[in-house]
């Protein structure tokens, strides 16, 4: 199994790095604002399976087999921008009303929220950067991978579901001032900048 004091290290700096504002955090406070906490769930379902790939991508070398080949990196980083820029227009056609019309959330599509999340993690570049250079240092070649590798995953899913519910949670508050009014249209354009913001950083950044 995984060392102990390794893992003591591992879960407070993983911790202070998922809670930090970045591209799945500001996708789950904006989804909170404008869906609710239950729908944005999908999301965060597609979003900790993303994660989840990337690590295991990590430990096992594949992802330093993609940086070998920036072009097929930098495809991905354009692809997961523009997908966020998408996004953010929409945002800002929605004009005096949600985004998505939380009115009939049966119309959301649940395999719509689900990619969002996927991809949104799966294009961070400074997630697989963070992955490289910091999961595999905790797996120990001395014992199993896989035991180790299941208990890294564990913390890391369970400390970004909480974030991201904390956000989203957030986000749902925020709702309930923003909904007011014009207060709904600056909110999707204020949502939709941030994420249109967020897909410019991944393209350029």
């Amino acid at each position: 199994m995984i060392d102990v004091a390794a893992l003591a290290v591992f879960i407070p700096t993983f911790f202070f790095v998922s809670i930090t504002p970045g591209m799945c955090m500001t996708l789950a406070m904006t989804l909170g604002m404008s869906i609710g906490v239950r729908r944005t769930l999908w999301m965060m379902i597609g979003e900790l399976l993303g994660v989840a790939s990337v690590a295991i991508a990590a430990v096992l070398g594949v992802a330093s087999v993609m940086l070998n080949y920036p072009d097929a990196f930098a495809i991905l980083k354009w692809v997961g921008g523009a997908y966020l820029i998408y996004i953010g227009v929409n945002m800002w056609r929605a004009k005096g009303k949600m985004s998505v019309d939380t009115s009939k959330p049966s119309d959301v599509s649940r395999k719509s929220l689900f990619t969002q999340g996927f991809v949104t993690a799966i294009a961070n570049p400074k997630g697989w950067a963070f992955m490289i250079s910091l999961l595999p240092p905790f797996i120990s070649v001395e014992h199993a991978v896989a035991p180790q590798l299941l208990v890294l995953l564990g913390v890391i899913m369970t400390t970004e579901f909480l974030s991201m519910l904390a956000y989203a949670t957030g986000g749902k508050s925020l709702r309930l001032f923003l909904s007011r009014g014009d207060n709904i249209k600056w909110m999707n354009r204020i949502a939709g900048s941030l994420m249109g913001l967020v897909g410019i950083w991944l393209i350029f950044g």
